[in-house]
């Protein structure tokens, strides 16, 4: 037995050795196979389709490979996924869907994707550096197998089939949209690489991509998308920093790198790369104008409508006149694209080429959206996108803004030359955004509105300093102002103004041969031979009342004045100037709507005077205040202003004539909107915060809350007060008023997070502040006077309107908050 349990033993133990070896050399040789690479001529054989460029793209069979040369590993490369073609249940609003810095890296025997980010900086010269960089750890997108390596071109060659056919997220549809359209996954079965094409510096993939959605009729969504890869400059442009005074579209990143004793957000300016030739300095330096080594091309779509694109190339080259006063000269060109004869290859989303995009859309808009390398603020691509309903927004801006002293514009179908006036101000508009230029709503408050009324004055100067206001048409010129510029495409430089050419004059002009720090001083002097002059100030919407968008002029309420006088003469010829024997009235009841909204777009003007605070920005060595509110005598004409022309039942609205061809009911619901809607945005809790602010800085030479509540409630109870009958809109109006009241007294303030809304939005603490006791004296007041002078009324139905104010009184006085 002994003998026996011997063997047994050392048969399991020889046999356990043996598959422990087998076991171990079978583990050996797929180790071996993983790691082992393949010749090159194995995989790319005779039957590769290849396309060189940056990297060379192999198609073999139905797999892509790319070759990626060893200087490419690390490089910085910007990816940016485009929109070519959409599923109709998604509206085409941008071809632009993300962008993102990548980099490739090698790994052992694999090449790793890195999503590559520069929020955070030090100069890589400093201890500091190593810090940053272990707290900005990449993530990884994508790992791949190196197949192969090609040792002549020093390459290696990886299989990229899956990056584009599978559901990654950073090459397709974004995440943060998929949520409005029911998206869950990718259907891998109905997703196709359509082409990959290599150029010198970037790569072009075009993909479909099909999506399960609950949210369409087929359950599905398809897409095309296209995914630009462009190699970013190996030495980034040199940075121009920001100055606020001085508008402009900002990259930022978080300094660790400054002799300070904190970290601090930098921001630089987004610009294109314009260059002084090297043959051309000594001209420069005469103050001779140059041409840029490389200037900014804009392609204009080939599927523009041709009556369109001479203004639309006319609108982007306007901007040259700028580029002169930054030392260029055409700095900027607008070109048609190759044919397919010139050029096979060319597509409007190849990310070399900025193009003018011509969207069939109904969105009536038009914007852009640029590519820029974060780590200069480098612009390197932009495209404007056209939807084709923005030719309505410029028929209706001609018709309303300007029907009632320009011949031209009375009608629904303008003339092509009187239209494509319109489209070279909107395309020089988009191209302002292109070359790194925000908004400047203060702008066109610099000109004292009756010079808006002057030939002389606008020819030369303008309706505003920048086209980059939304300056729109000029509303404020009256008949009998003969010769006065309508809009900007009528200005001697045309669309071009005053603080266009400074900002970019400020933001582009070469300063050779100084440190960043003597740049920075010499950029501060132009600001400062400036700085007393309104023509080069730049303004942030928010509760600045001279920063306001659609507004002209340096004083709301002569402008809107002018208007409103121009409005009351449109609106008796509209019937004659938007129907057509044959057709229906949608085309009339279009404009008087556009009317409407031209009407509210004064009020909101002049309500933003009221509690409004002025913002001037400067630095520590500019005399004055940055913050100052509004004159008291001038909000208190704004009330005025307020009770005269919109609180007072503004009659001429109310065309029988308009309104029986275009509905059967509505009028007395729409002025009731309209006047309840600017009442609420006076009685708002940050605009009263504002006031009480103001009346503790100022004193008695602050317009108080309280006065302005007094001077609303005469204006919007002046019948009663005079014994005088209220008609219906006037009623509704009154009831609003309560209800409004009773709103500030039960409600707390309404706060929006996220830093756009700080501009706007002045933070109150309400049941701690003044806002319910004056409110409540106001309710309190008004209870008396509608008892006192209620007798004085026999009608029933407003003696019954008046109880029922009553009755509203009493609950708004009824403290329950919510």
């Amino acid at each position: 037995m002994k003998i026996k349990s011997f063997i047994s033993n050392l048969l399991f133990f020889a046999f356990t050795i043996f598959f422990s070896n087998e076991i171990f050399s079978q583990k050996k040789i797929d180790e071996k196979k993983l790691t082992q690479t393949k010749k090159y001529s194995e995989i790319i054989t005779e039957n590769a389709i290849t396309d060189s460029g940056i990297f060379d793209v192999h198609k073999i069979d139905n797999k892509y490979y790319f070759e990626i040369n060893d200087s490419l590993i690390g490089r910085d490369m910007m990816m940016v996924t485009r929109v070519v073609k959409m599923a109709t249940e998604i509206p085409l609003s941008a071809h632009k869907l993300s962008e993102q810095v990548i980099k490739w890296e090698k790994f052992d025997n694999n090449i790793l994707l890195r999503v590559a980010s520069y929020s955070k900086f030090a100069n890589d010269t400093l201890p500091i550096n190593e810090a940053v960089s272990n707290s900005n750890f990449e993530p990884i997108i994508s790992s791949f197998k190196i197949e192969a390596k090609n040792k002549e071109k020093s390459s290696f060659l990886i299989d990229v089939t899956t990056l584009f056919k599978s559901d990654i997220k950073v090459f397709g549809f974004p995440q943060s949209r998929r949520k409005s359209y029911k998206i869950s996954s990718l259907d891998s079965k109905l997703s196709f690489i359509e082409t990959i094409k290599s150029f010198p510096l970037n790569i072009e993939v075009r993909h479909i991509k099909t999506y399960k959605s609950s949210e369409t009729r087929n359950g599905q969504i398809s897409m095309l998308l296209n995914n630009s890869i462009i190699l970013l400059p190996k030495n980034p442009m040199k940075k121009r920093y920001f100055d606020q005074r001085v508008g402009w579209i900002t990259s930022r990143q978080i300094d660790y790198g400054l002799d300070n004793q904190e970290a601090e957000t930098i921001r630089y300016l987004r610009r294109w790369r314009l260059e002084v030739k090297e043959e051309d300095i000594e001209k420069f330096k005469r103050g001779e104008l140059v041409e840029p080594k490389n200037p900014i091309v804009f392609y204009v779509d080939p599927g523009t409508p041709i009556k369109w694109r001479k203004y639309i190339k006319q609108g982007i080259e306007d901007w040259q006149a700028a580029f002169e006063e930054a030392g260029f000269k055409n700095a900027i060109i607008a070109k048609d694209p190759p044919t397919k004869d010139e050029d096979p290859d060319w597509s409007p989303e190849d990310i070399r080429y900025s193009v003018f995009r011509y969207l069939a859309s109904t969105t009536i808009n038009a914007n852009g959206g640029q590519v820029a390398d974060p780590r200069s603020g480098e612009i390197l691509q932009f495209d404007v996108n056209w939807y084709h309903n923005v030719l309505k927004l410029l028929r209706n801006w001609w018709v309303v803004q300007t029907g009632a002293v320009n011949p031209n514009a009375r009608s629904i179908e303008l003339k092509n030359e009187v239209m494509g006036e319109g489209v070279r101000f909107v395309a020089a508009h988009e191209v302002g955004h292109a070359i790194g230029l925000p908004h400047n709503m203060g702008s066109s408050s610099a000109y004292p509105v009756d010079s808006l009324r002057s030939k002389t004055f606008t020819k030369k100067f303008g309706t505003a300093p920048s086209i980059m206001d939304y300056a729109r048409w000029n509303y404020v010129a009256q008949p009998g102002d003969e010769g006065v510029a309508l809009m900007p495409s009528y200005w001697d430089t045309p669309n071009i103004g005053l603080y266009d050419k400074y900002s970019i004059k400020w933001g582009y002009k070469p300063i050779l041969g100084v440190s960043a720090e003597e740049e920075k001083k010499i950029l501060q002097g132009w600001i400062l031979e400036k700085q007393d002059d309104l023509t080069y100030r730049y303004g942030d919407p928010g509760i600045d009342p001279s920063s306001q968008t659609e507004d002209l002029g340096d004083n709301a309420v002569k402008a809107s004045e002018y208007g409103i006088a121009n409005l009351k003469r449109i609106v008796p010829e509209l019937i004659n100037w938007s129907t057509v024997d044959g057709e229906d009235f949608n085309d009339l009841k279009e404009m008087y709507n556009t009317v409407l909204s031209q009407f509210r777009r004064y009020m909101g003007h002049v309500t933003n005077n009221v509690g409004g605070v002025y913002q001037f920005y400067k630095t520590s060595d500019q005399n004055g205040a940055v913050y100052s509110h509004v004159d008291k005598n001038h909000q208190k004409l704004c009330i005025k202003f307020l009770n005269t022309h919109l609180f007072e039942t503004p009659d001429w609205i109310i065309e029988k004539n308009i309104l029986d061809k275009i509905e059967f009911a509505g009028i007395t619901n729409r002025i009731r909107s309209i006047q309840s809607s600017y009442l609420n945005s006076l009685l708002d809790f940050g605009r009263m915060a504002r006031m009480i602010e103001n009346e503790a800085l100022n004193g008695t030479n602050a317009y108080t809350l309280s006065q302005m509540m007094n001077d609303l409630k005469k204006g919007l109870w002046k019948e009663l007060y005079k014994k005088e009958k209220i008609d219906v809109y006037r009623r509704n109006l009154q009831r609003s008023y309560i209800n409004r009241l009773g709103y500030l007294m039960k409600n707390q303030q309404e706060i929006r997070s996220g830093s756009y809304w700080s501009n706007y939005i002045t933070p109150i603490k309400v049941d701690v502040s003044d806002v319910r006791s004056i409110t409540m004296s106001v309710l309190v007041d008004l209870k008396k006077d509608i008892l006192k002078y209620s007798k004085k009324y026999s009608d029933k139905n407003l003696k019954a309107h008046l109880n029922y104010c009553i009755e509203l009184i009493n609950n708004a006085l009824i403290t329950k908050t919510n």
